[in-house]
């Protein structure tokens, strides 16, 4: 009987523990970054240029349309988020781009990957084709 008390508080410390552990920090991009505005066009052939990117570089991990459900989505630690919601869509152009750039945990930077700034803009049109 009195170990039921003391088992009580360790599934209680457990349990808080892993959520402190787990919970998802926000992702804080310095103002000036944020405000950096895409000095490419958003058209056709910045989209293609994009989604051809795309391919190569993320969809293993975000998927095919963005929604966070790529091959390599479930061994990552943190769930990769989905770009058609507001929550991805409301972000600036800059930290988006800020982002993809200097990667965070999970998220390999792709600045030495993807050495052209103009190539990491044209992700960034692409992800956003993927509003709802």
């Amino acid at each position: 009987m009195r170990k039921l008390p003391i088992l009580m508080l360790l599934v209680v410390f457990i349990t808080t523990a892993s959520f402190t552990l787990f919970q998802t920090k926000p992702w804080i991009v310095p103002a000036d970054k944020a405000k950096s505005t895409n000095p490419v066009k958003n058209d056709a052939a910045s989209i293609a240029a994009g989604k051809s990117l795309w391919g190569q570089h993320c969809a293993s991990c975000h998927g095919k349309s963005g929604i966070g459900d790529g091959s390599k989505a479930a061994t990552l630690e943190t769930t990769p988020p989905d770009f058609s919601k507001a929550a991805f869509q409301g972000q600036t152009d800059g930290s988006i781009f800020f982002k993809t750039s200097e990667g965070r945990g999970d998220m390999p930077s792709f600045k030495k990957k993807i050495p052209d700034q103009e190539d990491i803009w044209n992700l960034v049109n692409y992800m956003r084709s993927f509003k709802k």
